[in-house]
């Protein structure tokens, strides 16, 4: 049995969800290959080939593979597919555009978000926003399988020694072509990879108090920010600060939920933290019943004080 992990990287450094994809894939048994699709990705490809429990890298190299259209990848991915028994990526933007576009022309199920391996055709999955798991058994040939990176831990990124093979590209599909793309650069840690969540809500009240609030505390605790959606559609912060069912699924060691009150869709994406903490003046407040530690108090005395004491 072999098993396929798509890469995720920028064409100089691999994304950190891949590492939880390759996780998952160890734990199928059977030798875990890694696709790596680009140009000028011979870094990546490296980096790959470090990390613990990978026996191969593949490497595609391309000028129109160098923007990860999402009609490109999935050719490529289904040039080599039939050599695989599990195809496996990070549930992730990039994922979620290509896997279905493999299930599709293999005429398979996808499996989305698999959060535990039963064996090697059943799987563990969350639905109803979290409140339940299901479990899928699968009969098809070949499994296309998203992984939820907060399921698995990422595998070690060095340890390992697999060799990197180039494999013939595909042709450009010639059915979408890259224009630009708007990068958000942050001097933050990235909020799908952060150790460290500082997160607010509603109830901060405005963008103006959200900044003020937070920041000096994320500044002091190394944290990325991240937000609810009732507190992005205010307008209080960009989408790609979004922490929930449909923004960003993190599982931080600390997150620090400010002023939001707990809706099942934001639980949904970060009830896999370590340790929650809770700050909300209403006591009745859902947030606090998957938090580790909770504070009934005004935010805008208690974030101050907490920001001061550390």
């Amino acid at each position: 049995m072999s098993v396929l992990v798509i890469a995720e990287h920028d064409n100089a450094s691999l994304k950190g969800a891949t590492l939880n994809a390759v996780t998952a894939a160890v734990q199928l048994g059977g030798d875990v290959h890694v696709l790596v699709t680009g140009n000028n990705a011979a870094t990546v490809a490296q980096s790959a080939a470090q990390v613990a429990g990978v026996a191969k890298v593949l490497l595609a190299e391309a000028p129109h593979l160098a923007d990860g259209l999402a009609e490109n990848l999935a050719e490529q991915i289904l040039a080599i597919a039939k050599n695989y028994t599990h195809i496996l990526a990070p549930a992730t933007a990039c994922g979620k555009n290509v896997m279905p576009r493999v299930a599709a022309k293999l005429d398979v199920a996808q499996i989305s978000e698999i959060s535990k391996i039963d064996s090697t055709d059943t799987f563990e999955r969350p639905t109803y926003a979290g409140n339940a798991i299901a479990t899928v058994q699968s009969a098809d040939p070949i499994k296309v399988i998203t992984v939820r990176t907060t399921g698995f831990d990422a595998a070690a990124a060095t340890g390992g020694s697999a060799a990197v093979e180039s494999i013939a590209a595909v042709g450009d599909s010639g059915k979408s072509r890259f224009l630009s793309r708007d990068l958000t650069k942050l001097d933050r840690p990235e909020l799908g990879a952060a150790k460290v969540i500082v997160s607010g809500g509603r109830g901060v009240g405005s963008g103006e108090n959200y900044h003020k609030l937070l920041e000096p505390l994320a500044d002091k605790l190394g944290a990325a920010l991240g937000a609810s959606r009732a507190a992005v559609d205010a307008g209080f912060v960009p989408n790609d600060y979004q922490v929930g069912q449909t923004g960003k699924i993190v599982a931080p060691t600390l997150y620090i939920a400010v002023g939001i009150s707990g809706a099942i869709q934001h639980l949904a994406g970060m009830k896999d933290s370590k340790v929650i903490v809770a700050i909300n003046k209403d006591p009745e407040a859902p947030i606090f019943q998957v938090a580790d530690y909770g504070l009934v108090g005004d935010m805008n005395v208690a974030v101050p004080e907490l920001t001061a004491a550390i």
